[in-house]
């Protein structure tokens, strides 16, 4: 019997391959047998049993942290159209307003994979509530702009927290075979949170004096809910048994899996954790620690340059200017403004809502390529659009004495004179005629008027002069507009929430925290870089030769991803780590889940992953060596 414990048979039909897991009495042996990535469930012994409501309940409170990460950071357009005016906000003023709350995120998301792996993911996520309800309550309370600043970096740092430890608690506590759509749901609440502010935005927008601190503070309701709802909800287990918790963690666990037999999963997480700590050794900084270890290492390098290129797509670019693009379609009114964009919003939701459908039966790494296909098509009919109106640009014909002597005074077309900040172009049109059109400086107090002439003192009547500031009129606009849908339609199921599912489940147990922290501060940091220099590149580059940069950096992005992204698909969180051992950006040729595999475990043993044997069961009969 002593060669049983180096070599194992299983003689079985090909029909009976999707059977349970079978017990060997006498040798202790258990046997996990896992489904190609094509079938539709994921895991099987995760199928065997209905998913659990209590899972639903858990993802339905986690992932109103997103849903109010996308509110705060969709209100801020509406509600910053008002306050421009009733606090006469200043251009520095507004910017303040929306990049303190960005950086404050970036600060808090590195700094919250510490508190993670203090304090856990629960305790973090009611911190998180707590803050945005404490944010909420002084933006619609400030008196003045000075503690509206308070408020939105009070806010900017429960997004922080937020948008790095909601992923991962939710994949933590899923299933394998549904953790893709679970985590993916976040981002679902994230665009749902936006679409829904822009609603409140335009329904607040007709109140004549402090439509703004309903807008900004509506934000508490969902966050009383979920810190409500987190005292009555459990700690992830994973990092219970981290912590020594192993009772505590067993216990939940079987409650999340609806009292299913969990010894299985509770066995393989608790071997996992153990022998990280031998490999690793439990000591140093952690960020350390996953430097000098290869899988991991390159697992951030592939979470860190996802969440990178999903910046570098131009996302907040292009939703933070979709209302100038609606103003080159001819929506000059602030209310049909907001109206419109949350059209745009809704676009965005409905296609996320895709991209949850999509990804456990597509998977993560086709999904994401063909997102990024996508997204750089349409950016470079955005580009072509803007291109074409600079081409048809019409020329200023009015040069009207200019005392002050301004740079605005040389423009001979709209397109130059747009992009310069400190100017504007009045003209009259005549149906698609424009006529009298002259560049003159916008007021520095509200760029809404000139600082002189004619488009410095505007009424309603027919016959008055229209002031355009950081647009053109064009004929073209509906390419750009296209292009616009198009491009949310791509961007949505894919690169939008991609990287925060895939960053959720690429690194072990003792690495989760930290990698999700950086990963989340490089989103954050890229987010500002690319917010703060987007006028500065089209002032140099114009708008189209804007868009032109952000297509070929999603070229760039296909490449990496085509190269170094695995299909985590239907993985137990514990085994995608392997997917990491070879050579970087050498893990994107071939899925994991290709053909059925064949895993044992010896019971009363501890075996790490490169000691379990697995061959193709395209026969009937499988011959397992344990090596």
């Amino acid at each position: 019997m002593s060669s049983s414990y180096d070599e194992y048979s299983l003689k079985h039909m090909s029909n009976l391959m999707g059977s349970r897991r079978q017990k060997s009495v006498d040798d202790g042996e258990q046997s996990l047998i896992r489904p190609p990535s094509g079938d539709s469930g994921g895991d099987l012994l995760d199928q065997d049993a209905s998913t659990p409501g209590f899972i639903y309940v858990l993802a339905f409170f986690s992932a109103l942290g997103g849903f109010l990460f996308g509110y705060d950071t969709g209100v801020v357009s509406g509600a910053m159209l008002l306050l421009k005016k009733e606090m006469n906000l200043n251009t520095l003023w507004q910017e303040l307003l929306v990049s303190s709350t960005v950086g404050a995120a970036a600060l808090s998301a590195l700094t919250g994979g510490s508190l993670n792996g203090w304090l856990g993911r629960r305790i973090c996520i009611l911190m998180a509530s707590f803050i945005f309800s404490a944010g909420g309550i002084i933006l619609s309370l400030a008196p003045d702009k000075v503690v509206l600043l308070v408020g939105r970096i009070i806010v900017g740092l429960g997004i922080g927290i937020a948008s790095m430890t909601v992923p991962v608690y939710i994949a933590e506590v899923s299933p394998p075979h549904q953790r893709g759509q679970l985590v993916t749901i976040n981002s679902l609440f994230v665009t749902g949170g936006q679409f829904i502010a822009s609603v409140i935005d335009g329904a607040f927008s007709y109140l004549s004096h402090d439509g703004w601190r309903y807008m900004l503070g509506l934000s508490v309701v969902p966050a009383v809910l979920q810190f409500i709802g987190f005292f009555f909800l459990p700690e992830s287990p994973r990092w219970l048994l981290q912590k020594g918790r192993s009772q505590e963690a067993r216990q939940v666990l079987s409650k999340i899996r609806g009292g299913q037999n969990v010894d299985v999963e509770y066995d393989a997480i608790r071997t996992s954790i153990e022998e990280e700590e031998k490999e690793m050794g439990g000591g140093g900084l952690v960020i350390l620690r996953i430097l000098r270890h290869g899988p991991t290492r390159r697992a951030l390098i592939v979470g860190c340059g996802l969440q990178m290129f999903q910046q570098l797509s131009g996302i907040n670019t292009v939703m933070y200017y979709s209302a100038t693009i609606l103003q080159m379609a001819g929506v000059r009114d602030d209310k049909q403004a907001i109206w419109m964009a949350a059209a745009t919003s809704a676009t965005n939701f409905v296609f996320t809502l895709v991209g949850v459908w999509l990804v456990e039966r597509v998977g993560r790494r086709k999904l994401t390529l063909g997102s990024l296909i996508g997204t750089s098509l349409s950016l470079t009919l955005l580009a072509v659009g803007f291109l074409l109106s600079a081409q048809n640009s019409p020329p200023v014909t009015l040069h009207p004495v200019d005392s002050q002597n301004s740079t605005c005074r040389l423009y001979g077309y709209c397109e130059f004179c747009m992009l310069d900040p400190d100017c504007g172009f009045c003209y009259r049109e005549n149906g698609t005629r424009v006529y009298e059109a002259s560049c003159v400086p916008a007021n520095p107090a509200s760029t809404d008027h000139a600082i002189w002439g004619r488009c410095s003192n505007q009424t309603e009547a027919a016959d008055s002069p229209i002031w355009a500031y950081n647009y053109c009129p064009t004929s073209y606009s509906w390419i750009v507009m296209m292009g616009l849908i198009l491009y949310l339609a791509f961007f949505a199921p894919g690169m939008g929430p991609m990287p925060w599912t895939v960053n959720s489940e690429i690194y072990p147990l003792w690495a989760r925290s930290t990698g999700n922290a950086c990963s989340a501060g490089v989103n954050w940091m890229f987010n500002v870089v690319v917010s703060l220099t987007f006028l500065h590149v089209a002032e140099f580059l114009t708008y189209y030769g804007a868009f032109f940069m952000y297509s070929g950096l999603v070229v760039l992005g296909l490449v990496f991803v085509q190269g170094c992204l695995p299909e985590t698909q239907g993985l137990q969180l514990e085994e995608i780590e392997n997917l990491f051992a070879g050579q970087l950006c050498s893990c994107g040729a071939s899925s994991p889940n290709d053909n059925h595999n064949v895993q044992y475990i010896r019971q009363g043993l501890e075996f790490s992953p490169a000691h379990y044997g697995a061959v193709e069961s395209d026969s009937a009969i499988a011959y397992i060596t344990l090596r």
